[in-house]
């Protein structure tokens, strides 16, 4: 693209940049997510009864190198999963294609996703608005056990359902907590936690750099939720196993050791499958290939749920009686099955994507996607900034002052928005944008950390500069993203 000098003489650069702007592509190094228990379990009453409602979580990492991790009951994601997951993943950066001229919001301001809960370890804990639905599901399912169990308790055994619903959820939080500690101990960013339907979501903004660091961010979070099941079981112990303290207590215990268990399956995005990638990882030495034979496994594991997880409860493997008919719980297991096998499969499919478009990160460079610009000043009519543009092959115009010192930025929305009749009336001061500092973008910029410095100040355009200060053009937010997107499309 062609840039200009410092005293305004153009010089080369890069122009293949797109004019348009283009759609926002998914950021590539966003935090591993690592989502928790889906929703949460029931436990079963002293007679073996099979808890239902249980479903564990998984976390996903937000760039495949990097994304959310799960909280206690699907699995986890390292890094990658990471506010910048596939989980659904986030943008690399925010900007507004309108041209309006309005700041556009942040990421994590316009998708805080819920309500905030607290800041423990300087995180932002948020409950979304599905975790109210799934505490009136957990609160109608469990009840009815409850009051089968205890019939004395009448109407009062839906207010203890509640309370299991929240004390469950508490522990999804602590399982959460557990890959959150963990990265911050290997000082991965970690943009929130999540507490949703089906489960938490820890989104963890960088991978491990080590398969060791992977494995170990993985596994804490079954592991707390192994050592709550056992603190849940000694509690059960010292109480009557009849009485409500009891039943909450078997029902945590239960519903813990489900949420272990089911992120224990070796496959993307469980935090098993997050393990089996260290693993592969550390024998390959390549962590692409644990992604992809963890997320083939994820996609094996998906099918699995969805055929064998109606089947087992029909038979009563599960521990209910056996189901010769197709009744209302039929259905129900069938539903619950597709909806995790959905879950698996789609976040399987994410830590692929995410773990392509890493691997070609480093070839988004400044330097390659910069436009070629030239220096006008800011009373120049914009059919003459126009002109020499066109004459020096340069796709972006930078407003100077009288001493070629670079003040704005020409937005190509407001060029577009001018019809060609009143170009020669309109100055192109008119239509520029303040240059303030973050957008100016060093040319020696690639990868994670030109991104990371496109996504600290949104805008449309950025002033790219050498080491020196000279001006070596215009970035497009636009031609970044479209860069991104041929980047997923180009095969690993």
């Amino acid at each position: 693209m062609d840039a200009s000098g410092g005293r305004g003489q153009p010089r080369p650069g890069n122009d293949e940049s797109a004019e348009h702007t283009g759609p926002e592509a998914p950021a590539p190094g966003d935090a591993p997510t690592h989502p928790a228990s889906p929703s949460a379990p029931t436990p079963a009453d002293e007679r073996g009864a099979r808890p239902e409602g249980a479903e564990p979580g998984a976390h996903t990492p937000a760039s495949e190198g990097g994304t959310p991790r799960d909280t206690g009951a699907a699995g986890s994601a390292p890094g990658q999963d990471r506010d910048r997951a596939p989980a659904h993943p986030d943008h690399p950066f925010a900007h507004s294609g309108s041209g309006d001229g309005q700041t556009p919001q942040r990421p994590e301001e316009r998708r805080r996703g819920g309500l905030l809960m607290g800041r423990p370890f300087g995180v932002p804990v948020y409950v979304a608005p599905s975790w109210f639905l799934v505490a009136i599901l957990i609160t109608w399912v469990f009840g009815g056990q409850i009051d089968r169990v205890l019939p004395e308790l009448g109407a009062v055994s839906y207010l203890v359902s509640l309370f299991f619903a929240v004390a469950f959820y508490a522990s999804v939080l602590v399982h959460e907590l557990a890959h959150t500690l963990a990265a911050l101990r290997f000082k991965l960013p970690v943009r929130r936690i999540q507490l949703q339907f089906f489960g938490g979501v820890s989104e963890i903004e960088k991978e491990a750099e080590t398969p060791g660091r992977e494995f170990v961010l993985a596994f804490v979070g079954p592991l707390l939720s192994l050592v709550l099941a056992g603190l849940f079981y000694l509690g059960l112990l010292a109480v009557d196993p009849g009485s409500v303290p009891g039943v909450l207590l078997a029902g945590l215990m239960v519903s813990n050791l489900i949420v272990a268990a089911f992120n224990l399956l070796p496959g993307l995005p469980l935090d098993g499958g997050r393990m089996l990638r260290a693993v592969v990882w550390a024998i390959t030495g390549r962590p692409m290939t644990g992604t992809v034979a963890a997320a083939w496994v994820g996609r094996a594991l998906a099918v699995c749920v969805l055929i064998g997880l109606p089947l087992l409860t029909q038979s009563g493997a599960l521990g209910s009686d056996a189901v010769d008919n197709v009744g209302m719980d039929t259905v129900l297991d069938a539903l619950l099955a597709a909806i995790l096998a959905a879950i698996i499969w789609t976040g399987a499919g994410n830590s692929l994507r995410m773990a392509r478009l890493r691997e070609h990160l480093p070839e988004l460079r400044a330097r390659t996607l910069t436009r070629r610009a030239v220096p006008v000043e800011s009373d120049t009519p914009l059919s003459e900034a126009l002109r020499r543009a066109n004459a020096a092959g340069a796709r972006a115009l930078v407003v100077v002052d009288a001493d070629g010192v670079p003040r704005s930025l020409v937005r190509e929305a407001g060029i577009v928005g001018v019809p060609e009749h009143r170009r020669p009336w309109v100055p192109v001061g008119t239509l520029a944008q303040d240059i303030t500092h973050g957008m100016r973008v060093s040319a020696e910029l690639a990868g994670e950390e030109l991104l990371d410095v496109l996504r600290a100040t949104p805008a449309t355009e950025y002033l790219v500069v050498e080491e020196t200060g000279e001006i070596y053009g215009v970035l497009s937010a636009a031609d970044v993203e479209r860069a991104f997107v041929k980047a997923m499309a180009r095969p690993s």
